[in-house]
C-alpha cells in the first residue's frame, strides 16, 4: 500500500513539476516578447467579469479582467482586454501600463509584475508541500 501512495506522490511531483515549468516558459516567453515593445498608459474603459477556478479545495471568486483604451504616437485609438484578473472591479477612467506591437498595436498586453510574483511564490509552496506529503507517507499508518 505504501509503494501506491509513493507512485501517487511520484505523479503529483511528476504534474507540479511540468505545470511550473510551462507556467514559467510562459511567463518568460510574453517578458521577452513585450520588453522591446513601446509601453503607453492606457485608460480603464469597463471590465469584463470572470471567476477563478476554485483549484486547491478552494471556492471560485469573482474576478474582473479590464477593457482598456491606448493611443500610439500616431494618435490612432485602440482598444485591448487584459489577461491581468482584479479581484474589484477596475474604475473606468484609471490608467493602467500596457505594452503593444509596434507593427500591429491591436496586440497589447497589461505590462505587469503579478506573473512572476506568482511563481516566485508557487514553486517554494510546491517544494515544501512535496516534501511534507513525502514525510507523511513515511509516517501514514497502515493498517
Amino acid at each position: 500500500m505504501r509503494i501506491i501512495l509513493y507512485i501517487i506522490w511520484a505523479l503529483f511531483v511528476v504534474a507540479a513539476f511540468v505545470a511550473l515549468v510551462q507556467a514559467v516558459r510562459k511567463t518568460r516567453r510574453r517578458d521577452q516578447l513585450t520588453a522591446a515593445w513601446p509601453k503607453v498608459q492606457a485608460t480603464v474603459t469597463g471590465s469584463i467579469a470572470g471567476w477563478t477556478n476554485g483549484g486547491g479545495g478552494s471556492g471560485r471568486s469573482r474576478r474582473f479582467f479590464p477593457t482598456y483604451q491606448f493611443t500610439d504616437p500616431h494618435g490612432t485609438l485602440f482598444a485591448g482586454e487584459s489577461e491581468v484578473s482584479f479581484a474589484g472591479k477596475p474604475v473606468p477612467g484609471s490608467l493602467i501600463e500596457v505594452a503593444y506591437n509596434p507593427a500591429n498595436p491591436n496586440e497589447s498586453l497589461q505590462v505587469s509584475s503579478s506573473p512572476r510574483t506568482t511563481m516566485g511564490c508557487l514553486i517554494p509552496f510546491f517544494a515544501v508541500f512535496a516534501i511534507a506529503l513525502f514525510l507523511f507517507i513515511g509516517i501514514f499508518p497502515l493498517a
